[in-house]
């Protein structure tokens, strides 16, 4: 795909969707809910808040060892659209330093803290700190308000087409047991979850 500044789905004409998670919270909660996924035969891409990778290292090489993509989603999770042009790129830029030190890299993805989509200074910053396209989503599964799992699936499954991103989070037991449910709704109607870089990726998927 010719990516933009700013994606907020893939391609519609692909069997595949990208479930991606806000990562902080218990390592034990994420540990849960990557197994989940596991299990099921998806991989899903863990935007990580840098506090969380400091806190727990261990984390990052868990993420990888399951084949999950693992990206930038800021050092401290704080309002980043309200931040001039520095304290942007500063918490944009922490984070892809621990990144780094964790992982060898900062990853291919970064997505905003506090705000669904990037105004054009977070875009410029990210470009700055080394992320050309800034990922926002078009499915909000909602499950930071932690509605209770059937809410979650619900809400999944009713918006989510070929080529969605979807937006959820760590640290939330109820996500952890929506997610079976999740990954089997999806596949009874042929969408397979993928990570972000699969589904961006310009080369179609093998059947």
């Amino acid at each position: 795909m010719n990516l933009g500044p700013q994606v907020i789905h893939g391609p519609r004409d692909r069997s595949q969707v990208a479930l991606t998670f806000h990562g902080q919270g218990p390592v034990s909660i994420a540990d849960a809910l990557l197994s989940e996924a596991e299990r099921a035969g998806g991989q899903v891409t863990v935007l990580a808040v840098g506090t969380w990778l400091t806190q727990y290292p261990e984390v990052a090489r868990r993420i990888l060892r399951g084949g999950h993509d693992l990206g930038n989603h800021t050092m401290h999770h704080l309002d980043i659209k309200a931040m001039d042009a520095s304290a942007a790129y500063a918490e944009i830029a922490g984070c892809a330093r621990e990144l780094r030190t964790l992982t060898g890299s900062a990853g291919r993805w970064f997505r905003p803290s506090q705000t669904p989509t990037a105004t054009p200074l977070i875009e410029q910053e990210a470009r700055k700190a080394g992320y050309p396209t800034c990922v926002s989503y078009d499915v909000d599964s909602l499950d930071y308000t932690d509605p209770g799992p059937d809410a979650v699936v619900s809400t999944v499954l009713s918006k989510t087409r070929p080529g969605s991103i979807v937006s959820m989070h760590l640290g939330h037991p109820g996500t952890v047991t929506a997610l079976p449910a999740i990954m089997h709704g999806l596949a009874s109607r042929g969408l397979r979850p993928v990570t972000l870089t699969r589904l961006l990726s310009d080369r179609q998927p093998s059947s």
